[in-house]
């Protein structure tokens, strides 16, 4: 009865976003305050009812109902109870339903927080969500129903897909599709600016805090994922550049831009078009990931189906509102005005080569991802577009981008000081080239460069640094002087300051584990040792185990360095009991200076003897690290006051005279 209860709320669902979409779209147009209003009781109601389906889904997972055909085809009764729970939104059906119902709560949060907003531009905003949803929840009926029943229903399930069943695959996807969906508030702003043809730095003071918290929950969500396939898949790398990680990297190089130019249009008025375009094109890479995950044109550890049906479905969806964007963008742009004027040499200008640069580099991702599929669509000829060719065109667009940006901050806007902002960096710059020769007399191998991109991390922590040096004129002030300016330091600058200095701590824990790596790869028996980093790991032998749900093979190694007892890692190989599939358990020790890696494979000739995989990661800590720092920045930025509410002081709705 759950189960009908929640098809029925999803129904309802469905009946309210498309209220939602035509009333307020009416409403705003013949200027009727009635018709408008109906927009904020329909969001909250919608997210009520995918709230009430949700749960229902949820409910079937937790009790193990298999007459669910979603529930038999992804869980077992054997398994642990997080992986029942995560298991809701491990699968196709569920985890659009978890999408459907994040949009909603977007949509709802708008219609609770936005009191500032006009009343016209309120209604259209939340139309304009409505109907995105209306497409999903249409998508999800027709063709991806999560609450269809199974007659008869099976003894038991046949169990998620176990490299699923982890901690962190558990929370990735929800932050993952936050972020992802979290774009569409601002897709929404967009398009309900063009309707209104009204378009200032009001609208990107609304816009900013909504595009700030996606880009926060789709940063930690790409990091989550990353960690996951570091330590899960046994591949001892932290990124392969599959075309589903690129599909979730391309609307964060995006979105990373929209912030950025969302802030220009916010204090100076500038860029106004521009930013409009990226709140669709942000979008549309976020509607490009959903495509590529769940249209079957691909194979990935990550995709969720292969049913073309899907794809041709998603696919409409994806040219409906990425195609009708574009061309509302193309009819109202030349009555944009574009806003006001700065030098090349200023913090607008940065900005504007930080958006150029990230907008290139996203589309030099998706041609490397996209070209394969459209070539063997079109030719039948099977191409593999790999690490090479991004590591090739996306690392060039990177380095100008990272050596500017511990200038933009210290730039005056509308005209900068280039020399006077270099001296201030001075230190910075020194002392980054200090480190990076370091770095070449500690590790004497490698690429050539890769000195270099460790100096270039640290310069852009030693710019972070230095700019908030610089704004409590530390060193050039009394130190009450000095904590009183750091205290009364906006929380937003702080968050910026966090931004970059995670992006930093990134670039380098990338450089070098990219450069500096070990591997060794070999087959081991008992008491045979493999040097790898400084360590000695020596196999030890391989003992049978079981778990909730899988049995296992774990091997021991007895780690040492120079002589002396550090740990015992005990890699596995586990094969689970439904579905029979087997997966690799990594055993990590983690350091600061590096991680030690190891993993086996299958057993070789029945003598004990494993077939072993040990790396030796250099700083790869540092990748997650300044990715978590980059989430904790974003959320004191949006704590900031001035960020929370999306304008300074909340201003009164105008006044609007129902129609007659």
């Amino acid at each position: 009865m759950i189960v009908e209860f929640g098809h029925f709320a999803l129904i309802l669902a469905l009946l309210v976003a498309a209220v939602q979409t035509v009333v307020p779209l009416i409403g705003a147009r013949a200027r009727d305050v009635r018709l408008m209003n109906v927009a904020e009781p329909a969001a909250l109601a919608q997210l009520a009812l995918l709230s009430i389906a949700f749960l229902a889904l949820m409910h079937a997972y937790v009790t193990s109902d298999f007459s669910v055909a979603n529930v038999a085809a992804n869980s077992h009764s054997t398994k642990p109870m997080l992986y029942k729970i995560s298991g809701v939104w491990g699968n196709h059906e569920g985890s659009m339903l978890l999408w459907v119902l994040i949009l909603a709560l977007f949509g709802a949060a708008v219609a609770a927080f936005g009191n500032n907003l006009p009343a016209t531009l309120k209604a259209n905003v939340l139309a304009v969500q409505a109907s995105i949803a209306l497409a999903f929840l249409l998508f999800i009926l027709m063709t991806s129903d999560p609450f269809a029943r199974l007659i008869p229903a099976p003894a038991d399930g046949r169990g998620l897909n176990p490299i699923l069943q982890d901690p962190a695959l558990a929370f990735h996807p929800p932050f993952l599709y936050t972020g992802y969906v979290g774009f569409s508030i601002a897709f929404s702003f967009a398009i309900a600016a063009l309707i209104e043809g009204r378009i200032d730095a009001a609208w990107a003071r609304w816009v900013r805090p909504w595009t700030l918290a996606a880009w926060m929950f789709l940063t930690i969500g790409i990091a989550m994922g990353s960690w996951w396939a570091y330590y899960e898949l046994g591949w001892g790398g932290w990124w392969f550049w599959d075309p589903v990680e690129n599909a979730s990297f391309m609307p964060w190089l995006a979105g990373t831009a929209l912030v950025h130019s969302a802030l220009v249009m916010e204090k100076r008025e500038a860029l106004k078009v521009w930013t409009i375009l990226l709140a669709i094109l942000t979008f549309s890479l976020s509607l490009m990931g959903t495509f590529i995950l769940r249209s079957g044109v691909l194979t990935s550890v990550h995709s969720f189906a292969v049913d073309p049906e899907r794809g041709v479905f998603i696919l409409g969806i994806l040219v409906l509102f990425t195609g009708g964007g574009l061309a509302m963008f193309a009819t109202r742009a030349k009555d944009m005005r574009t806003g006001g004027l700065f030098q090349p040499v200023s913090r607008e200008g940065t900005l504007v080569l930080n958006n150029l640069l990230l907008v290139t580099s996203a589309a030099t991702v998706l041609i490397g991802t996209l070209y394969p599929l459209i070539l063997e669509a079109t030719t039948g000829d099977k191409i593999s577009v790999g690490p090479p060719f991004f590591n090739m065109t996306f690392g060039p667009l990177m380095l100008p981008l990272l050596l500017a940006m511990p200038f933009g901050p210290l730039l005056a806007w509308k005209r900068g000081d280039l020399a006077g902002v270099a001296q201030r960096l001075a230190f910075a710059i020194v002392a980054a080239l200090v480190l990076g020769v370091a770095a070449y007399a500690l590790f004497n191998r490698g690429p050539w460069l890769a000195p270099f991109g460790i100096a270039l991390g640290c310069f852009v922590m030693l710019g972070a640094l230095t700019e908030w040096a610089t704004r409590v004129k530390l060193g050039a002030a009394g130190m009450d002087e000095v904590v009183r300016r750091a205290i009364n330091l906006p929380r937003a600058s702080y968050g910026t300051l966090l931004a970059h200095f995670g992006i930093g701590l990134m670039v380098v824990g990338i450089v070098g584990t990219t450069a500096y790596q070990e591997e060794r790869i070999l087959v081991m028996k008992p008491g045979e040792t493999v040097t790898v980093g400084g360590y000695d790991a020596t196999f030890k032998g391989a003992t049978p185990g079981r778990g909730p749900n899988y049995r296992e093979d774990i091997a021991a190694f007895d780690i040492t360095r120079n002589g002396a007892a550090v740990t015992k890692l005990e890699p596995s190989k586990r094969i689970y009991d439904a579905p029979p599939q087997p997966t690799t358990e990594s055993g990590i020790l983690a350091s600061w200076r590096g991680d030690l890696y190891i993993v086996i494979g299958d057993e070789q000739g029945g003598s004990g003897a494993y077939a072993v995989r040990a790396y030796f990661n250099p700083l790869v800590r540092f990748i997650w690290i300044g990715s978590l720092i980059m989430f904790i920045g974003g959320g004191l930025s949006l704590a900031d006051r001035r960020l929370r509410v999306g304008a300074p002081v909340k201003s009164r709705r105008p006044q609007i005279i129902a129609a007659e």
